[in-house]
C-alpha cells in the first residue's frame, strides 16, 4: 500500500509539472502571436545609435515565425537573422538622419563567411557616409573580428582576447566506428576529387582531397588577410605572423600589434560614444538594438511606391531533396514552383535566384534546373552564391544569365556518388537478426541494405553515376559557353574557393546578394523596382507546428553537442541514399 500511494503522488506530480509547462508555453505562444500581430512601424528618437549584437545565427532569410529556432529544450527563444533584412537595414541607418553611428557588440558571430563578407561591405558603406562604427567585445572568434575590421575604432575587455590563428577545415571520418559495428558502405563516384564517401571507407584526407581542400582554405584566409589588411593598414605578412605566434590572445598582444585601437570596460566604450554625438554626461547614450530598429519605417528613397515593375528574389537553402522545403533543405517541389511563378508573372523583369546549398538528391537538383533553364529563356536569370552553392547547388545555377558569388563562396564540386550501404554483419553477428527473401527477378532486391553488392549490380550503379556526371559537364559547358573538355578539367568534383571560381569560368563576378539584384535590373534595364521574394512564407501555424515536430532532433542536438554530426554521419551510412550530386562534407572552417 505504501508503495502504492508513493508511485501515485509521484504520477500526480509528474502529471502536474508537465502540465505547468504546456501551459507556461501556451502563454509563450499567446505572446508571441499577439506581438507578432502588432508591428507597426515607429521612428527611433533623434541622436540615436544603432546596436548590433550579432551573435544570432545569420541565414540568407528567417522565417517571420517568433518561435523559429526555438529551443524547446530550454524554452529560450534563438531565432536567426535573416541576411536580406540584415543587409536592408544597414542601407536604411545609412539614409537615416537619426541614426548617428553603429555599435557592434559582438563576441561570437555565427555567420559564413560569404556572409560576414556582404555584411563587411554594407558596413564600409555606412562608414563611408560620414558616420562612424565601434566594435567591442568580451572576446572575438576569428568570424567576429573579420567583421568588426571594418570599425573606426575596435575595443577589447581587459580580460579578453581574439581567437585570431588562422584557417582550419577539420574532417571527420568514421570507417573504424562503422566496422566495429558490422556496417560497409559502398560509394560509388565519378571524379578523382569527388571525395564525398572517404569518411566511410578511409581513415584519412586523400592526396586529391587534401590538395583540394588547402587551396581553397588558402584562398579563404587570403581574401579575409587582404580584407583586413585594407582596413587595419597591417600588411598581410604581418598579419600571418600575428597568426602564426597568435599574438591576439591577450587584449595587450592585440593593441601591441595594431589589430585593435584600445583596452576598454563597456562603461567607457559608452562614454566614448557619448562624445562622438555630442551627449552630456549625466544622459543616456539611446541604443537602437536590431530587433526594434527592423520595425522603424524605410526612407522615402527605399520605399517601393509606385513602383509597378518587379524583381523576384527565390531563396533556395540547405541540401536539394524531393517535395516540399523545410527548414534545412532546398525542395524541388517549392524552388521549382517558386522559379515558374516568378517567369510567368509579367510584372517580374528579373529574377535573383539566390543559391545556398551543398547539393543533393540528382534528381531533385534536374527538377529545379529544368525551371531555371526555362526561366532563363524569357527574362534574365542571375543567381546570386551564399556561403556555398557547390555541387548540386552548382548544378541548378549552371544556365544563369549571370553568376555572382563571394570570393570566400565554395562552389564547384562538379561530380556524382551514390551510397550503398551493407548491414549484415550489424544484423546478423551484431544484434542477431537474420533475413530471408523471395522474388520474381535477378535485381528485385537491389540495393538491400542485409547484404553487399554483387559485381554486376555495382556497375549497373556505376554506370548511372557516370551517365549523370555525363549531363552534369554537359550542362555546364553549354550553360557557361565553355568547351567541354574545358569542364572536365575543372570538374571531377573539385571544389574552389569563389576566388578561384571566377579564374576559371565557373562565375562572372564576385559581389552579394544587392549587386546580384542590381546586376539583374541592369540586365532587365529598369531603373525602378519593387523586391518580392519567394517561396511565400509560410503561414504561422503551420510553421509552429513543424518548429515542434522537429523536437526529437532540437534534443538529440542539445544533448549530443559537438557529438551531434558523429550520430548525423552514422545514420546516413546506413540509408541507400541513392545517386547524389553532393559536396564532399559538411564544411566547418574554424
Amino acid at each position: 500500500m505504501k508503495q502504492f500511494f508513493k508511485f501515485m503522488f509521484a504520477s500526480m506530480l509528474g502529471f502536474i509539472l508537465v502540465n505547468f509547462l504546456i501551459f507556461l508555453f501556451m502563454l509563450g505562444i499567446i505572446g508571441a502571436i499577439a506581438s507578432f500581430g502588432s508591428k507597426e512601424p515607429k521612428a527611433v528618437a533623434g541622436n540615436s545609435v544603432l546596436h548590433l549584437e550579432l551573435n544570432s545565427q545569420i541565414i540568407d532569410r528567417a522565417t517571420d515565425n517568433p518561435f523559429g529556432n526555438f529551443d524547446f529544450m530550454t524554452f529560450t527563444p534563438n531565432k536567426p537573422i535573416g541576411l536580406n533584412e540584415f543587409l536592408i537595414n544597414i542601407e536604411k541607418a545609412r539614409l537615416d538622419e537619426n541614426i548617428k553611428g553603429i555599435f557592434l557588440d559582438m563576441s561570437f558571430t555565427q555567420s559564413g563567411m560569404a556572409s560576414s563578407y556582404e555584411i563587411r561591405n554594407e558596413l564600409i558603406k555606412f562608414k563611408e557616409s560620414g558616420k562612424f562604427i565601434i566594435a567591442y567585445a568580451d572576446y572575438m572568434t576569428q568570424g567576429a573580428y573579420y567583421m568588426a575590421s571594418v570599425a573606426d575604432e575596435i575595443y577589447l575587455n581587459p580580460e579578453g582576447g581574439i581567437d585570431f590563428r588562422g584557417l582550419n577545415a577539420e574532417i571527420m571520418f568514421i570507417k573504424n566506428m562503422l566496422e566495429k559495428i558490422g556496417v560497409e558502405v559502398d560509394v560509388i563516384r565519378h571524379g578523382k576529387y569527388k571525395s564525398a564517401g572517404e569518411m566511410f571507407f578511409l581513415e584519412k584526407l586523400s592526396p586529391e582531397n587534401r590538395n583540394q581542400t588547402q587551396a581553397y582554405i588558402s584562398s579563404m584566409w587570403n581574401t579575409v588577410l587582404k580584407d583586413i589588411s585594407d582596413q587595419r593598414n597591417i600588411s598581410v605578412n604581418e598579419l600571418n605572423n600575428i597568426a602564426n605566434t597568435f599574438a591576439t590572445r591577450t587584449p595587450v598582444g592585440a593593441l601591441e600589434s595594431r589589430m585593435i585601437d584600445g583596452i576598454a570596460y563597456r562603461d567607457e566604450i559608452m562614454a566614448n560614444i557619448k562624445e562622438k554625438i555630442d551627449l552630456s554626461d549625466d544622459k543616456d547614450v539611446n541604443l537602437v538594438n536590431y530587433e526594434r530598429y527592423n520595425n522603424a519605417p524605410l526612407p522615402d528613397s527605399m520605399l517601393p511606391v509606385g513602383k509597378r515593375e518587379k524583381i523576384a528574389v527565390v531563396y533556395g537553402s540547405g541540401s536539394i531533396v524531393m517535395g516540399e522545403s523545410a527548414e534545412g533543405t532546398m525542395g524541388a517541389e517549392t524552388i521549382a514552383k517558386a522559379l515558374q511563378t516568378a517567369r510567368k508573372d509579367t510584372t517580374v523583369k528579373a529574377i535573383v535566384f539566390r543559391v545556398n546549398s551543398p547539393g543533393g538528391s540528382a534528381l531533385a537538383s534536374e527538377i529545379i534546373l529544368r525551371e531555371a533553364m526555362l526561366a532563363s529563356e524569357v527574362k534574365p536569370l542571375v543567381v546570386s552564391m551564399g556561403n556555398l552553392a557547390a555541387s548540386g547547388g552548382y548544378y541548378v545555377a549552371s544556365y544563369a544569365t549571370k553568376i555572382i558569388a563571394n570570393p570566400n563562396t565554395i562552389t564547384g564540386s562538379i561530380g556524382v556518388f551514390g551510397i550503398v550501404p551493407n548491414m549484415k554483419e550489424l544484423f546478423n553477428d551484431k544484434l542477431g537478426i537474420t533475413f530471408d527473401n523471395v522474388k520474381t527477378n535477378d535485381l528485385s532486391d537491389l540495393g538491400s541494405l542485409t547484404r553487399p553488392l554483387t559485381g554486376y549490380e555495382r556497375n549497373i550503379i556505376q554506370g548511372e553515376v557516370d551517365r549523370i556526371y555525363e549531363t552534369f559537364i554537359n550542362h555546364v559547358a553549354e550553360g557557361r559557353g565553355l568547351p567541354l573538355s574545358n569542364v572536365e578539367e575543372i570538374a571531377q568534383g573539385r571544389v574552389w574557393s569563389g576566388f578561384d571560381a571566377k579564374n576559371i569560368g565557373l562565375i562572372d563576378d564576385f559581389g552579394g546578394l544587392n549587386y546580384a539584384i542590381e546586376q539583374a535590373a541592369l540586365l532587365a534595364e529598369i531603373d525602378q523596382y519593387r523586391i518580392i521574394e519567394f517561396p511565400e512564407k509560410k503561414d504561422f501555424f503551420v510553421e509552429l507546428m513543424e518548429n515542434l515536430g522537429q523536437v526529437e532532433t532540437r534534443f538529440l542536438k542539445a544533448r549530443l553537442g559537438d557529438f551531434y554530426p558523429v550520430y548525423e554521419k552514422a545514420q546516413q551510412a546506413t540509408k541507400n541514399t541513392g545517386i547524389l550530386m553532393r559536396m564532399p562534407y559538411d564544411v566547418s572552417i574554424d
